[in-house]
């Protein structure tokens, strides 16, 4: 009751077989690919999720953009989608635990059992990296290990998915994983490569000592200690740590982002650097595998004996020699019996039925004709609905038709459905993917078209059925054409920070062009004072708004106070918009201005203050 969906077929495609885990962001369920047969494992985000559009646009885009990344250890994603209140996403199933688990299980590993694990995360970092892609969330739980001790990451782009989210979203995201966001993201919310390797710094300061370098009652304190605490040796905390380890942790989790690693390669190098010094990693569990061996002596296969004969009876013949016409007698029968042999093994039984082979193998069929005297030739392969590859789809001659004896019947076998494979149209125009289906043995059905922001207007998007399905010749496979980019209308981002206009602008798919800054009575620096085109403008998807920025209120020039009395010096810095800052001596006869700080003619921001001393 807790987890309705098992049983439950998702976006017409996925049935949900079993829970595999439940997180802060999503439930992740094994199911089985109606459409392609195979196991997934099926990443469904809380419903809440759903209703976040920026969250929804964002998570579509970073799908897609992860299941472009191939690498041994990355798990492979496979299909995105939204299904009502679902949105989800289909991902290679890898059977096994994550390091977390692994952590909880034997507590600190090993310098030379971290590397293990270490060696394959930042394999997967620089080969993400190479590709464009940042992970944003390295942490024990994204490190998969199968049963078979393969390691990969997983969870690429969803970081920068939630991250578009409400702000309940992001707080659930922080409290997961700020043992291992980096200085630069608590402080201005930015990532890239560099950071991810902060975070694998701490994954393996964490393997090593059984904990995080940074601890606290509250996200916020933990987050303050990344900004302005540098991480510690691990060999501070656990000793008989090497110095080379303490040395991979320290450069990999340096707070300028300049002073680390600046590539997951670079770290990888000096990581098998340190892994030549260490002894080889023990296994986690002494296991000795028990080898059985049969010590039974194989026993003499069985002797055909065959006795010897008994001696050959000596007939007695009577001396002298056979009367010729006995001789002649004993010819004739012979010729007699040879002449009405023939006549049985050429006339007389010649023919036999052909026995019925259709579905057997070949193996089978062959044993069968062999009982009746034939032998079996195979004479090609053709189609069949009804009979399995490799089984014999028909005979010649055919079933129960006459066969010489001891002749040969030629089969054909089976290959099985006649099936092909809709072949991939994406980017073809109408006429080329008619083009295309045609030389497939398929056929073109229905076109309709929609909206998309990558595909140019006229070409395919997707076919129906999907690309790789199989597929009966003759099968119409319905086209989906680009209309192009899907119009948009301009949101009003007037009077907002720049910061928060950009991501309003692309949770619909635009983007923004800061044109100019200007002074502001009125505004604050940031704040954005005009857009073109106007809020409420229709516009193509991925279109740029040009934005005019406030800098804030004009700057203000200090005037000369000095000799100036002090009530018309205190009104003359009023007026400017400036604060005025005065000091008296014990008695001041003159009242009046004698010097003033910052000097006439400093140009200050309006607000500031200005000391002026009065004799």
């Amino acid at each position: 009751m807790d987890f309705p969906l098992i049983g439950q077929i998702i976006d017409g495609r996925y049935e949900v077989v079993s829970l595999i885990a439940r997180g802060g962001m999503a439930t992740v369920y094994e199911a089985t690919d109606l459409r392609l047969d195979r196991t997934v494992a099926l990443k469904i985000m809380h419903p809440h999720l759903a209703h976040d559009q920026a969250f929804v646009v964002r998570f579509e885009r970073e799908a897609k953009s992860a299941a472009r990344l191939t690498h041994s250890h990355v798990v492979a994603v496979y299909d995105q989608g939204t299904d009502g209140d679902h949105v989800y996403l289909a991902m290679e199933l890898v059977r096994g635990r994550t390091l977390r688990d692994i952590l909880r299980q034997y507590g600190p590993l090993t310098p030379e059992q971290a590397m293990v694990f270490l060696d394959p995360v930042l394999e997967a970092l620089a080969a993400a990296h190479e590709a464009g892609f940042v992970h944003r969330d390295i942490k024990p739980e994204n490190v998969l290990v199968s049963d078979d001790g393969r390691v990969k990451v997983a969870d690429f782009g969803l970081a920068r998915a939630l991250s578009a989210g409400t702000q309940s979203v992001t707080q659930g995201m922080i409290i997961g994983t700020v043992a291992y966001l980096s200085p630069e993201q608590v402080e201005k919310g930015d990532a890239d490569g560099r950071s991810d390797l902060y975070a694998a710094g701490i994954l393996l300061f964490e393997m090593v000592t059984g904990q995080v370098p940074h601890e606290g009652e509250s996200p916020l304190s933990i987050a303050y200690q990344h900004v302005n605490s540098d991480v510690a040796p691990p060999s501070s905390v656990r000793e008989g740590i090497p110095v080379e380890v303490d040395a991979l942790v320290i450069k990999a989790t340096r707070r300028n982002p300049s002073l680390r690693y600046q590539s997951a390669q670079e770290f990888l190098a000096d990581e098998r650097r340190v892994r030549t010094t260490l002894p080889p990693p023990r296994p986690f569990v002494d296991s000795r595998a028990t080898l059985v061996v049969d010590t039974s002596r194989p026993t003499s296969p069985p002797v055909n004996r065959v006795s010897s004969p008994p001696p050959a009876a000596h007939a007695r013949t009577r001396r002298g020699a056979r009367a010729p016409w006995v001789i002649a007698i004993v010819l004739a029968c012979v010729a007699l019996a040879g002449g009405g042999g023939w006549y049985l093994a050429t006339h007389i039984g010649s023919t036999i039925a052909t026995p019925n082979v259709i579905g057997l193998s070949v193996d089978q069929a062959r044993q069968q004709l062999s009982a009746s005297g034939l032998s079996l030739q195979v004479s090609g392969e053709a189609f069949s609905e009804s009979i399995p590859p490799q089984s014999i789809v028909s005979s010649d001659p055919a079933s129960g038709s006459d066969v010489h004896a001891s002749g040969t019947v030629s089969v054909v076998l089976s290959k099985g459905p006649e099936r092909y494979a809709v072949p991939d149209l994406r980017g073809m125009t109408e006429a080329d993917a008619s083009a295309a289906l045609a030389t497939a043995h398929l056929v073109a059905g229905e076109t309709s078209t929609e909206y998309d922001d990558k595909a140019p207007a006229g070409t395919v998007v997707r076919t129906d059925p999907k690309v790789g399905t199989s597929a009966k010749p003759g099968t119409a496979v319905n086209l989906v054409v680009s209309k192009g980019p899907k119009p948009v209308a301009v949101p009003d981002i007037t009077g907002r920070k720049l910061g928060y206009a950009n991501r309003t602008l692309a949770a619909v798919g635009l983007t923004s062009t800061t044109t100019n800054e200007q002074f502001s009575e009125t505004a604050k620096a940031g704040i954005v004072l005009s857009q073109t085109p106007a809020p409420g403008a229709t516009v193509n998807s991925g279109t740029s708004v040009s934005v005019v920025v406030s800098k804030g209120p004009p700057p203000v020039t200090v005037p000369k106070l000095i000799d100036m009395p002090t009530a018309r010096a205190i009104a003359t810095l009023k007026g400017l918009g400036l604060v005025p800052h005065v000091l008296k001596g014990a008695a001041t006869p003159l009242n009046r201005v004698y010097s003033q700080d910052p000097a006439p003619g400093t140009d200050i921001p309006k607000g500031s203050t200005v000391t002026i001393r009065i004799i």
